[in-house]
């Protein structure tokens, strides 16, 4: 398991081969585990919407955690695994992040609950539940996907519920960010790729990135730069990856064009 002071630098949100056949093409992926194993990255991110979480069932989420830690421990590589656990359903979440704490998960990855659209109260109560579990959590702030913006006070108050590490931030600016790091809140990590250069200058410790998939290497270099204070450096860096994120991007993710 991870803590709040693990939680940095590029995690990478890995996404999930198909045969034609429907069934997950375990081949490619420990082909294309290995080669992401190969950098310096922060954690692997199992089951999050670039792997397809809507439609992955649960037993293929087996099978891809069993066989990245299998390659981790042959590539002797101590890079944290984290499973998306987060659905809209509270009950089914809890059920979730239970079955990722039995299969070894460092931390699970939860969304704010979607479509639903609950009350401030309501997604307070849907962490409260969650992080009785007992694994480290990461909330996940989406408000393009969930349909429900969190507000300062309820971002906070989730930030310090205990088992909360941190939470990706994906609010389409930097409001939050720069709130919760002034109010040092705990770890915020982006998960706006565009945003990733400014979010580690208004204090992010990091990001998760579908884009790192790609380049991985100048994301990590993006992020020990602005650590090092130097920033304009680090912009300089990331301005070598804004084309890719674009292009990705054209289409809504998981299904970027080549």
């Amino acid at each position: 398991m991870i803590g709040r002071d693990e939680l940095h630098g590029v995690l990478v949100p890995v996404v999930t081969p198909f045969l034609p056949s429907g069934e997950l093409d375990l081949a490619s992926y420990t082909r294309y585990v290995e080669k992401l194993a190969e950098h310096h990255i922060n954690g692997l991110i199992i089951n999050g919407t670039t792997g397809e979480a809507p439609t992955v069932r649960w037993d293929e989420v087996v099978q891809l955690t069993r066989a990245t830690q299998q390659i981790l421990k042959e590539k002797q590589r101590s890079i944290p695994v984290i499973i998306g656990t987060g659905t809209n359903d509270t009950l089914t979440t809890v059920q979730r992040t239970e079955l990722a704490a039995a299969l070894g998960a460092d931390a699970v990855l939860v969304v704010v609950p979607y479509y639903s659209r609950p009350s401030q109260e309501g997604i307070i109560e849907h962490f409260r539940r969650v992080t009785e579990v007992g694994v480290p959590v990461i909330a996940y702030e989406i408000p393009a996907r969930t349909g429900v913006r969190l507000t300062m006070h309820t971002a906070k108050t989730i930030m310090e519920m205990e088992g909360v590490i941190g939470m990706k931030d994906s609010s389409d600016g930097l409001d939050l960010v720069t709130e919760l790091t002034r109010q040092d809140a705990g770890a915020v990590l982006c998960g706006d790729d565009l945003y990733y250069h400014a979010k580690l200058s208004q204090g992010a410790s990091g990001g998760i990135l579908a884009s790192a998939n790609l380049y991985t290497d100048i994301f990590i270099e993006v992020h020990d730069l602005v650590q090092k204070g130097m920033v304009m450096e680090g912009k300089r860096s990331f301005d070598r990856v804004v084309p890719l994120i674009r292009k990705l991007f054209q289409e809504p993710n998981p299904a970027p064009r080549e």
